[in-house]
């Protein structure tokens, strides 16, 4: 399809609808929850410099339970976010879309040791890289996911879209695709939906090509397939 949007099904038998966030923006998170956890330690070593022993022992204390504890203290909280995700406007939360279960926080969070390996979070990027939705070892035996936090936004104003037949002979695919976007495109951002008829452009003959006009000629093309006529 056109977009990585993810169904989940509550135990009410709610349907909703995730967006797994991708590579990119979880690095960003995940550098700027590591510039928090640095300042922090940064901090606390200046303040236990002057206590000897002690202070290198509470020091190091400190360091295994910012490794091991930061990420799962936030989870756990309303947000179910750390900072630096919570500043990129992600989330995490169970694969049906309720809120991450403690033992579900522990679990992802302890297989970054896996995550990690063989350096520098290679199985990690390797996993999400490859799956549609963006999971991480940690994330697929807890049972989670990483998700973009749904964000009120300006709605796609589209004039009356005229039926417009297709240049050529369309997949069964291809048509479920353009048929799914038209559905969507009431709930969309007008920069989204611009975005998502670019791909499928293609497909309507105007390879290459973006913009309004391109975005009212593939729903033109959709509302055709839905068989709706001029």
């Amino acid at each position: 399809m056109l977009d990585t949007v993810v169904a989940a099904e509550t135990p009410e038998g709610i349907l909703l609808e995730l967006h797994p966030a991708g590579l990119p923006v979880r690095v960003y998170a995940f550098i700027l929850d590591w510039l928090i956890r640095l300042g922090i330690l940064y901090g606390i070593d200046i303040v236990v410099h002057f206590l000897g022993e002690f202070g290198v022992g509470f020091w190091l204390v400190t360091v295994f339970v910012m490794e091991w504890f930061y990420p799962v203290v936030f989870e756990l909280t309303r947000s179910g976010a750390t900072p630096g995700k919570k500043r990129f406007g992600l989330k995490v939360v169970m694969d049906n879309g309720l809120p991450i279960t403690p033992a579900a926080s522990f679990t992802r969070n302890l297989l970054r040791v896996a995550d990690f390996m063989p350096f520098g979070y290679g199985l990690a990027i390797v996993s999400m890289l490859l799956r549609r939705d963006f999971k991480r070892l940690g994330d697929l035996a807890a049972a989670t996911l990483v998700v973009h936090q749904p964000q009120p936004q300006r709605r796609a104003t589209m004039a009356k879209v005229e039926p417009v037949p297709p240049a050529t002979a369309l997949a069964p695919r291809d048509q479920l695709a353009l048929m799914a976007l038209a559905a969507r495109a009431p709930t969309l951002s007008g920069e989204r939906l611009n975005e998502l008829a670019a791909l499928a452009a293609a497909v309507c003959g105007l390879k290459g090509q973006r913009g309004a006009a391109v975005t009212h000629r593939v729903l033109g093309v959709s509302q055709w397939l839905m068989g709706r006529r001029a």
